[in-house]
Parts: C-alpha cells; structure tokens; sequence
C-alpha cells in the first residue's frame, strides 16, 4: 500500500451527463462528463472514477462510449462502475480504456462474480463499491444499499467488505449514503470501521464540503478520499485539496 494518498474525483453519470443530488436523491445536472474528466486531469487527479448511478436502476450495461471518450482524455487511471453484472461486462470497460471495474449490486446478487473477476483479471482491477446507510439492523451498526442507495439489503457491510476481499476485492470503495452530498464531512466513524477490516485500500467517499474535511478522512484510515459536488461546482479545485493536505503533514501524490 502505497503511503502517499490519492485525491479521486468522482464522475456520477446518468444519461451521458453528470449529475450530482443529496443522499443520492434530486439529482441534477452538472456538466460534461469528458470535458470534467479532462479538468481534473489537468489540476492533477490521481485517479477518475466514472459511475453510471441509473444503469442498475434502468437494468442497462454502462455507457461504454462515453468510458471510451473520457479514457482518450485522461491519462490517469480510470475506475469505472455501474451495470457490471459479469466478467464480459469487465472485458469490454477495459477495452475501451478502463482501468479498475467498481460492482456493487451484482456483487451482492451473486458473489461469485467477485471470485470470477478477480480469477480472470486479477484483484487490481476488482474494486468493490459499498453504499452505506446507518441502521440498527445489523451488528456494525452499518448496512449496504443496492440499486443506487435505493434498496436496503441485510448485509452488514463490514462483513460483506471482508467476504469480497476474501474473494478478491483489491479496493473498497466505501461511499456513506447518509453523508452523500451534505458537504456535512466523511463519516469518520464508518472510515475507521473499514480500516480496521481491510487488507486492501480503502477509499472514503460522500460528504466533502470543504478542505478542511479530507485530513480527518485520511486520519480515520483512508488511503484515498473521493469527492464530487464540491469539485463540480467549483467551490474547491483537487490543487486545493491536495494543498491542504500537504500542510497538515501528509504524504500526496504530485
């Protein structure tokens, strides 16, 4: 594991465009996924992640034309997630220039397909993308959501976060719902549970709002922190984030 931290912008897309809602609810335009990629590209992102957040919903495969067109943008990797239902939905996002493949609710339909991934193309490609609620029915205190944050299962999401890397998740992606989009901060708490599991990376994501929130994510054991809204609007640039980071003493990428 690598000590320098990684600062990941993340693109969520339905029908070809960004969007970005609180809580994964009222989503709304944001822009041009190709022409965002290429402007965090350029204030230096260490990596992209492109998820199609209806393709579940809509039961459709990603928009692999638009993975295509922002892969011959960027030259940083690619992690790329949304409708992934089989190891051929995999081969073909990494034909058309992906990097890392995120699964999420066909992981949980059906785990094997975590074994079958990580079997055929190695952990490295493999990340596992948790949606994360609070709630009271499960023994972490944590439970996982599929379909977009839409539905809640009975997986207690650390356990389900051990079972994939036990099957060869080589990345959590560990977003909290309940922070999504409030510019309220990570959840800390859900950060540091994760941590103390994970063989593998983890990956803060839902809740950024301001510089000043990305030092106490990475504290709490993340290995790269993940924000969308706050870099779509403008308010901060991935060169602020990684500043800030940089005078409270920890190790980035530049």
């Amino acid at each position: 594991m690598s000590l320098a931290r990684r600062v990941i912008p993340c693109l969520d897309v339905a029908a070809g465009r960004v969007v970005k809602g609180v809580n994964f609810l009222d989503l709304r335009d944001m822009g041009d996924p190709v022409e965002l990629a290429r402007l965090y590209f350029a204030q230096g992102a260490d990596e992209i992640t492109f998820l199609d957040v209806t393709a579940t919903v809509d039961e459709r495969s990603t928009t692999y034309d638009v993975v295509r067109r922002t892969a011959e943008e960027v030259f940083i990797p690619l992690t790329v997630g949304g409708g992934v239902r089989s190891d051929e939905d995999v081969a073909r996002l990494l034909g058309v220039g992906a990097d890392k493949i995120g699964v999420n609710s066909a992981a949980i339909a059906r785990p094997p397909l975590l074994d079958e991934i990580a079997d055929r193309f190695g952990s490295q490609v493999l990340v596992l993308s948790l949606d994360v609620k609070r709630s009271a029915s499960t023994p972490s205190g944590f439970v996982v959501t599929t379909h977009g944050g839409r539905t809640e299962t009975t997986l207690d999401a650390l356990e389900w976060a051990r079972e994939a890397i036990e099957r060869g998740a080589g990345e959590l992606l560990v977003n909290s719902i309940d922070a999504d989009g409030t510019k309220a901060g990570f959840d800390l708490e859900l950060t540091s549970l994760m941590r103390e599991i994970s063989s593998v990376p983890v990956i803060a994501s839902g809740g950024a709002g301001s510089v000043d929130d990305f030092a106490p994510a990475i504290r709490a054991g993340a290995d790269a922190v993940l924000a969308a809204s706050v870099f779509h609007s403008g308010a901060l640039t991935v060169g602020d984030v990684k500043a800030a980071l940089a005078a409270d003493g920890i190790e980035i990428r530049t």
